[in-house]
């Protein structure tokens, strides 16, 4: 008989969340392609459930170029008519626009800091992760999120407030928010 490993509650039963809080969630990323990914799609999500963008992970990919960043940045008003057809993304006019300006702004961050990688972590502590449990629960925002997303605003970036933010780094491992019982700390 195997033993079932330990897991943060929150993926509950559904498959999905189970794997892409084993495979994905906390695991530090210094890749810009995943960078944008994970921004594009945090941007979608804002005022929805995470599972819900999640579960149209793979619409997004094909409706945005494979999350290319310079491919998303050239989209034209044809482009913006065409993902408010389709039905496999959040059909959002301003989420939509959004993306594409942000992807914008990204290569804007990327020609400064040589990296969006850089960028974000030279708002890190030492320029590194956090990896140690937070002292009372899982936070919706740290000072390093509030820093972020005040400075990617002041830069012209929408829906990435310090919430979301912070959702971000969770996802890309900027700071590893598993439990301590947790196998996939």
């Amino acid at each position: 008989m195997s033993k079932q490993p330990h897991r943060c509650a929150w993926p509950g039963t559904d498959e999905l969340y189970i794997k892409y809080h084993d495979e994905e969630w906390g695991k530090e990323v210094h890749d810009d392609k995943i960078f944008f990914e994970f921004l594009l799609l945090e941007s979608a999500q804002a005022g929805l459930s995470w599972i819900t963008i999640l579960r149209r992970r793979e619409n997004y990919r094909k409706a945005f170029a494979n999350f290319d960043v310079k491919k998303v940045a050239a989209f034209t008003d044809d482009d913006v008519s065409r993902l408010l057809t389709d039905e496999g993304i959040i059909r959002n006019r301003l989420k939509i626009t959004t993306a594409i300006t942000n992807a914008r702004l990204f290569i804007d961050i990327q020609k400064e800091f040589g990296s969006f990688d850089k960028y974000l972590y030279s708002f890190m502590p030492g320029g590194k992760a956090i990896n140690k449990p937070p002292q009372s629960g899982i936070p919706v925002s740290t000072p390093e999120s509030d820093a972020i997303s005040k400075d990617m605003k002041k830069r012209g970036f929408k829906f990435f407030g310090t919430t979301i933010c912070y959702a971000f780094m969770q996802a890309t491992g900027m700071v590893n928010d598993h439990v301590l019982s947790c196998d996939f700390k």
